[in-house]
């Protein structure tokens, strides 16, 4: 079997096994989050590099939560001030701008975080992660513990996300990500991508579940493309004036 059969395979055997290892976890993080938003909370979501597309799975997108949040390195420059010579630097290793971030941000003491990231252990992320947990908040982690576990933290704690956070939902890549060896080493199809999208989904899927249950209508956003998309959107947007952003 060659080229994306390989892939697919692979693909398709992990999604189920992450789907069924994780719900309870997945049960776990709903609480917190429907908490969160029944207290007139909103989600916080971070992820640097290739993990800022998770965040963007939970944060404004069609189908998703309209109290949400994404919280993004490129912040510092659209919203701090700072010049874009910065994004040049190896920001995610950098632990001194989790302050500045969460500075930034719109977060009131009773929103909920999720912080995505495969490796767990970059500066940035786990000083985001401590800071979010010394100022109360609960705090959701989608990352590798196959990957996290084989890494050194990069944090001068020596701590790594998983570590920090109330719940782990674990996405099942292996060490290194990607799922197919190359003959003179190394590998490639990376995979966390797509299972800590399916994790964001499972999340949001629950909690939606979680607000009918209560008989709380789901702020839940339509598609701009489809026709009253934006009326709908705009009005649910609205009484989240000045908590949600949607920037680049």
């Amino acid at each position: 079997m060659k080229g994306p059969e390989l892939f697919v395979q692979h693909i398709t055997a992990l999604v189920p096994q992450v789907a069924e290892s994780q719900a309870a976890e997945v049960r776990k993080a709903a609480d917190l989050v429907t908490k969160a938003l029944i207290s007139d909370g909103i989600i916080q979501a971070f992820g640097s590099g290739h993990s800022e597309a998770i965040a963007m799975e939970i944060a404004g997108r069609a189908g998703g939560l309209v109290p949400s949040n994404r919280l993004a390195l490129r912040d510092l420059v659209l919203l701090g001030g700072a010049p874009t010579e910065i994004l040049a630097a190896d920001l995610e290793r950098d632990p001194s701008v989790a302050q500045q971030l969460y500075d930034l941000s719109t977060t009131a003491p009773w929103d909920v975080f999720v912080i995505i990231s495969s490796s767990g252990v970059n500066g940035s992320t786990v000083e985001l992660a401590d800071l979010v947990k010394n100022r109360g908040h609960d705090l959701i982690a989608i990352t590798s513990v196959a990957h996290s576990t084989q890494m050194t933290s990069r944090h001068p704690s020596g701590r790594k996300l998983m570590d920090i956070a109330d719940v782990v939902l674990d996405n099942g890549a292996p060490y290194g990500d990607a799922v197919i060896p190359l003959a003179g080493g190394g590998s490639y199809g990376a995979v966390s991508t797509i299972t800590s999208a399916l994790l964001a989904q499972m999340l949001v899927e629950q909690v939606v579940g979680d607000l009918i249950a209560a008989g709380i209508t789901p702020p839940v956003y339509l598609s701009s493309n489809v026709t009253g998309g934006d009326k709908h959107n705009n009005a649910l947007e609205a009484r989240y004036s000045g908590r949600i952003r949607r920037t680049a």
